[in-house]
């Protein structure tokens, strides 16, 4: 403390108010960073992944948006916000209403308190924490949105079924035919933005909660001109939980796309 004492000392003099206005432009230059992690029943899995990612090499902030889980998933976030004060954050929902909004509501959370990078990540490990600080440095150097890719180098998918592998893997196709977006991972839920790609899209208007969800904010950053760069993960299936993949997903995926590129124009009227 004392040779903390000693530095500001030396930059502000006897001036306090000198003190206040450096310390205060000081933060307002740092770009934060925020990890938004969507719950429904993921009791299991998230005290675990929340102290991965403040162990990880990234310094952010994590931010849950919990689905009013009827297993206690937010009673175990806010006893947790205990070890991490003024790092994790805990935003609770009147209701389910799916993966989407609950990132809808998580962006407008990140706006309001001027994070600069934001990313989406599962809390059941599928997504590796390690990879936030390379995915962070592509948005820091040639980036606007960064996707931690399953596809962008083969397959690197562990403890899938076959089933949903290529499932998961020709939906990507399809998404790339349909739309001409040249993303290899398309559905991918593991992503960064800069601020800046949120804050110029129409939050309000996103419509779908899935697979469909992930597709449209990546084509509506594309059609922007946004620079879109995928980053190779291995995506793990979970170990612990249950997975909320269920048919309408999947359905609104495959709609959804067409839907998204016959109202490409309404889009680009509005960029």
């Amino acid at each position: 403390m004392g040779q903390i004492y000693s530095i500001l000392k030396n930059y502000c003099g006897n001036s306090l108010v000198k003190c206040f206005y450096i310390c205060y432009f000081y933060t307002l230059s740092m770009e934060k960073t925020l990890v938004i992690i969507p719950t429904y029943n993921e009791i299991e899995n998230i005290e675990a992944i929340v102290n991965v990612v403040f162990q990880s090499a990234l310094k952010t902030d994590v931010l849950v948006v919990d689905d009013q889980s009827p297993d206690g998933t937010g009673a175990v976030v806010k006893k947790l916000m205990q070890n991490y004060p003024e790092k994790l954050f805990l935003e609770t929902r009147a209701q389910k209403e799916g993966l989407g909004a609950a990132y809808v509501h998580g962006f407008f959370w990140a706006l309001r308190r001027q994070y600069h990078y934001i990313f989406e990540m599962d809390a059941d490990f599928s997504h590796d924490p390690n990879e936030l600080k390379p995915m962070q440095e592509l948005l820091e150097t040639e980036a606007d949105l960064v996707v931690g890719s399953r596809y962008v180098k083969g397959v690197n998918v562990v403890n899938w079924p076959l089933s949903r592998v290529l499932l998961s893997y020709f939906a990507s196709v399809y998404v790339r035919v349909v739309t001409g977006m040249p993303v290899n991972d398309a559905t991918a839920g593991f992503v960064g933005y800069k601020r800046r790609v949120l804050e110029n899209m129409d939050l309000n208007s996103i419509k779908f909660v899935g697979y469909a969800f992930q597709i449209e904010l990546k084509y509506k950053a594309w059609i922007k001109k946004y620079v879109i760069k995928e980053h190779p993960i291995i995506f793990v299936n979970r170990e612990r939980g249950n997975s909320k993949m269920n048919g309408s997903i999947i359905w609104e995926a495959l709609f959804g796309v067409l839907s998204l590129r016959l109202n490409k124009n309404r889009f680009l009227k509005k960029s």
